[in-house]
């Protein structure tokens, strides 16, 4: 299930228009190389797919007989992306203003969930003010941390706390 959750995050991001198509077609690839495509016949077309358009329906298709009804919810998968986000900005491969174009997409798109206000929001106010960057980079950190451990959309919401996140409130500034 491991390898699935990969694709799984390889076609959200691709969904909203952060990822690469190769990325889908290299889990086939990596499949198809390890045998473990069985007669799968969608592995086999990913692994030679090109572009979006073709890789999508594939990809979906593929997570849809596998996953069905236990199909990861996009919250979950935007916060394994926003933990991978973190890790990147940590070495120095995103910085403020690419996450600022990142999440301006991404909190509309999951239709604005409580625990991406203040990420979003100071984000944004980082990008102008400088002071701004340690309340950001506070939340930053909290938010990529309880995705760190969580392994459900449940589970993050437990470990959530509104309250936390209102200390790393950047206007308080």
């Amino acid at each position: 299930m491991k390898q699935l959750t990969e694709l799984d995050l390889a076609v959200f991001q691709l969904r909203m228009g952060f990822g690469h198509a190769d990325s889908c077609v290299d889990w086939a690839v990596e499949r198809m190389r390890r045998d473990e495509e069985g007669d799968d016949l969608e592995v086999v077309l990913l692994a030679s797919a090109r572009g979006r358009d073709e890789v999508l329906p594939l990809a979906e298709a593929i997570i849809e007989r596998y996953r069905g009804a236990q199909r990861l919810a996009d919250q979950f998968l935007a916060g394994k992306y926003i933990l991978e986000l973190h890790a990147a900005y940590l070495a120095g491969r995103e910085s403020v203003s690419s996450l600022d174009a990142i999440f301006t997409r991404l909190y509309p798109a999951l239709d604005y969930p409580d625990w991406l206000v203040m990420l979003s929001r100071n984000c944004e106010y980082a990008t102008d003010v400088a002071d701004f960057e340690q309340p950001f980079e506070d939340e930053f950190r909290y938010i990529a941390g309880l995705w760190a451990q969580a392994d459900s959309l449940a589970g993050f919401e437990r470990a959530y706390s509104r309250e936390t996140s209102k200390q790393h409130d950047a206007t308080g500034v």
